[in-house]
């Protein structure tokens, strides 16, 4: 697959200088950037208050490179937090608001971080692990402390003295399957994913509103929500509150947003509940989809009810965004699409030899937004980033016309009698089935000792599980694949196991 040259930066170079300042030299100082549960600020509000936040954290004693870890609800404060840690040089270490008390405390131990800045709804969580923190020197909450902090700053803040390599913040990992990672990102890597990925795949432009049902503090988010729409000069629009579908659907209806960003448990959700907008309701003209693999059944059931096609694609925490996508105008369900430009992309065995189109082989990816490194964990930095390659986890194989066929994680393929086995393939072939809502395939141990499929299926509303049904499911399968990949067992659940970002933890149902 071809690559194309991704565009050169200035030798010196900050990336919240460059998202800011491009906004107020094409004269959108007073277009509003961000709209929230609370209120809106315009691109020059936005620039002013980045300046107090950089100063502010230069108040605090706070120097660069030194953490900034930000437990925050997506609200205006975040990307003026964010950004204001970038300009100053500091790196802000944005975290998941749904993690467990050990697991922050995890953090801010690995990452040293010097400050935490906090949303007050989520300080209770953590207050316990604060007493004893001996990198951390300053907790401040949002609302009343944090204005009051940044209305003290001066203005305007002077940009440390950055290049493209600097690191800019670090990202952790979901930690679904162990300890999370910091994972370090550099200050060309936002730019890069909007320059890349966003205009010409996406296809953002100024005049855009959008909407991310991931949150700002993972990969996915903070791209859709910030980067991107700061690349062009768009409107975002940010709710501290969970996206549900029925929350979503007002999102929808009230802010007609022009892009739209989920998931797919999201997508089917949306589909099999009643507070599913109609098409006339909506302004939307992208729809994308990333975090796992997209059925193709939701895929098409979407487009037929508004119109639209969802662009599925493919990023990681490592590589920042998505490096593999479907495109408007050629979207093939059932794949992932093809790379995105700027990327490459290789399928290769368990040597690392690369596989015949057509087989299934382990993902990797070339592209200049992988990170250098995990923080503070050399071994698995090893294993991950492989010079000009990184490791993606995901199995999936090239078809006859170039698109990639997702297969599953690395760690959840099967192999029955000596045949690799997608359990993704599998699940969608179970939800297309028209009484199955979610569907997911582990291995398990036959009486031979054997590894088998076997299915935990979540049901429609309404559908009531029983012992015909479950034969059913078992010979809907065998009628739309090879009959060795049926799930042997089928357990009704009312639901899945899942990671703050949607993906279902497999591991736990092997459990």
């Amino acid at each position: 697959m071809t690559i194309e040259t991704p565009p050169a930066l200035p030798r010196r170079y900050n990336a919240a200088v460059d998202l800011i300042e491009r906004n107020l030299a094409a004269g959108r100082a007073g277009k509003i950037a961000f709209r929230d549960d609370r209120g809106t600020i315009t691109y020059g509000e936005l620039a002013a208050r980045v300046d107090r936040a950089a100063n502010a954290l230069r108040r605090l004693g706070i120097e660069p490179e030194q953490r900034v870890v930000l437990c925050m609800l997506d609200t205006i404060d975040l990307p003026v937090m964010f950004l204001g840690a970038i300009k100053a040089g500091i790196v802000p270490v944005p975290v998941n608001t749904m993690l467990a008390p050990q697991d922050y405390d995890y953090i801010l131990r690995d990452s040293r971080a010097r400050a935490l800045i906090v949303s007050d709804a989520l300080y209770p969580r953590l207050a316990p692990i604060l007493r004893d923190q001996p990198a951390l020197k300053h907790v401040i909450r949002s609302g009343a402390e944090l204005d009051t902090l940044l209305g003290a700053a001066s203005i305007p803040a002077e940009a440390a003295d950055t290049t493209p390599d600097d690191v800019a913040f670090w990202l952790y990992s979901s930690g679904s399957t162990g300890t999370p990672k910091g994972v370090v990102h550099l200050h060309a890597h936002p730019i890069l994913t909007a320059e890349l990925y966003a205009k010409p795949v996406l296809g953002i432009v100024a005049g855009d509103t959008v909407y991310s049902a991931a949150k700002l503090f993972f990969a996915y988010g903070l791209g859709n929500s910030l980067t991107f729409p700061m690349a062009v000069g768009a409107t975002t629009i940010l709710t501290a509150e969970r996206p549900t579908p029925a929350h979503v659907a007002h999102i929808l209806r009230a802010h007609r947003p022009t892009i739209f960003y989920g998931v797919p448990t999201l997508y089917a959700a949306m589909l099999a509940g009643p507070d599913l907008p109609a098409r006339a309701e909506l302004a939307l003209r992208r729809c994308v989809s990333a975090g796992e693999a997209l059925p193709e059944n939701i895929g098409t059931r979407w487009r037929d009810r508004f119109g639209i096609d969802i662009l599925d694609g493919i990023g990681s925490t490592e590589m920042l965004h998505i490096f593999l996508s479907n495109r408007d105008g050629d979207v093939r369900y059932g794949t992932t699409g093809k790379p995105v430009p700027g990327y490459r992309v290789r399928l290769v065995d368990d040597d690392g030899a690369a596989v015949p189109r057509g087989e299934i082989g382990e993902l990797q990816v070339a592209g200049p937004t992988a990170a250098p490194q995990y923080w503070n964990n050399r071994e698995r930095s090893r294993h991950t980033f492989m010079g000009a390659w990184t490791r993606s986890g995901d199995k999936y194989r090239e078809d006859e016309d170039g698109y990639y066929v997702y297969c599953g994680r690395t760690d959840d393929m099967l192999k029955v009698g000596g045949i690799y086995v997608s359990p993704f393939e599998v699940e969608g072939a179970l939800a297309s089935h028209e009484a199955v809502l979610e569907a997911a395939v582990v291995g398990a141990e036959d009486e031979a000792r054997l590894i088998k499929p076997k299915a935990f299926v979540v049901l429609k509303p309404g559908q009531a599980p029983s012992p015909a049904l479950a034969e059913a499911l078992k010979e809907h399968v065998k009628s739309r694949l090879a009959p060795y990949k049926y799930p042997r067992w089928i357990a009704f659940i009312d639901e899945m196991p899942k990671t703050a970002t949607g993906k279902i933890q497999r591991f736990k149902l092997r459990q």
